[in-house]
């Protein structure tokens, strides 16, 4: 975001980001506290990071209600059929480059013969915020607690509001992840009688309790890119692209999608900038012919530049999803060693720079 220049006007908003510069963790009872991380630890609300971006793009770029159903190449680029998101007639979309932002289920991913995506086996993620009428006792820290069957995480957002989530396993909600509407009240009455027959501390069981009803989120399966399939998947087709999770669609359990997406903006935007300067001469004039001429050798850059870092956070999400999920001590011992390996513990994946713009 610092790059990007979306972090300082978020830096001044009030109210709605707290940093937090140190990390407890809590396993069995035991408390251990980690070195402060190099950078930041921030929640943001979506709504207003989208805000923030949207107000430099231009005026009528941004199109909403559309959805697209069909992606056919043409000569130059792709043609993209689109319905209106409440029903009624279609419509056409000629575009010289894509890049396909458009989540899990990616027309654009599957346009560039990407398989599908993957649903975890059912596990349930509750996840809102709690108000602390009187302010919250917890600081700037952000906490990550791992039960025997059960995993936590709490972070400040102001003074008096922590935002949370739980992982762990509900029956009731898993038979019916079927259906798209779980009530997240009986889940979250599920998830408190799970939380204290494994003894977890009582502010963590307060928390939950507490929650506002309206913030609570219910997920019982997660979508995710094998990292495999990341490290080796063709990511591109002349001038058409994906980013985010059509990309590299993962588990919440690091916490980097979101980061990762930006990254990839980033890395795609300054790809292409170099792309237009070069075939442009350095020069500016408006002209987007010589940019599209380099348009697929810019995104063959981006693609090259994001394998590695994507493939290894797809990794580190996948082995911490089989750890919290395995039964067995020797899947748990082995995923615990490939985490050390890539630095989990001391959240490495944080400490990243994507560079400059």
């Amino acid at each position: 975001m610092a790059r990007s220049g979306a972090a300082r006007g978020r830096r001044r908003a009030p109210g709605d980001c707290q940093p937090c510069h140190r990390v407890p963790r809590r396993v069995a009872g035991r408390k251990e506290e980690h070195p402060d991380t190099r950078q930041e630890l921030r929640w943001l609300k979506r709504k207003d990071l989208l805000e923030t971006m949207a107000k430099d793009i231009p005026a009528g770029a941004i199109r909403l209600g559309c959805h697209v159903t069909a992606i056919h190449p043409s000569d130059p680029g792709v043609v993209l059929t689109t319905t209106p998101a409440g029903g009624g007639g279609g419509g056409v979309i000629r575009a010289k480059v894509l890049i396909g932002c458009d989540g899990s289920n990616s027309v654009v991913a599957k346009y560039l013969g990407m398989s599908p995506s993957k649903p975890t086996p059912p596990r349930t993620y509750l996840r809102g915020f709690t108000t602390y009428r009187h302010g919250h006792p917890f600081g700037d820290r952000f906490l990550r607690l791992r039960g025997r069957r059960f995993f936590v995480g709490r972070s400040p957002m102001t003074d008096t509001r922590v935002s949370f989530f739980v992982a762990c396993h509900v029956p009731s909600a898993a038979t019916s992840s079927s259906s798209r509407v779980v009530d997240a009240r009986d889940t979250r009455h599920a998830v408190l009688q799970k939380l204290r027959d494994q003894r977890c501390p009582a502010e963590v069981v307060e928390m939950v309790r507490d929650a506002d009803p309206d913030s609570l989120n219910v997920v019982t399966r997660v979508w995710y890119r094998p990292p495999w399939q990341v490290a080796l998947a063709a990511f591109r087709k002349g001038a058409v692209t994906v980013a985010g999770d059509a990309m590299h669609a993962m588990g919440s359990y690091i916490g980097q999608g979101g980061s990762a997406a930006l990254e990839d903006a980033l890395v795609l935007a300054r790809s292409l900038a170099r792309a237009r300067a070069a075939a442009a001469g350095g020069r500016d004039d408006g002209d987007d012919e010589p940019f599209l001429l380099g348009a697929a050798t810019a995104i063959r850059e981006y693609v090259r530049e994001r394998r590695l870092r994507v493939a290894r956070l797809s990794l580190e999400a996948f082995v911490m999803g089989e750890l919290l999920r395995a039964k067995s001590m020797a899947t748990k011992l082995a995923c615990m060693a490939i985490l050390a390996l890539l630095g989990t513990k001391a959240l490495g994946h944080t400490n990243y720079d994507c560079g400059r713009l």
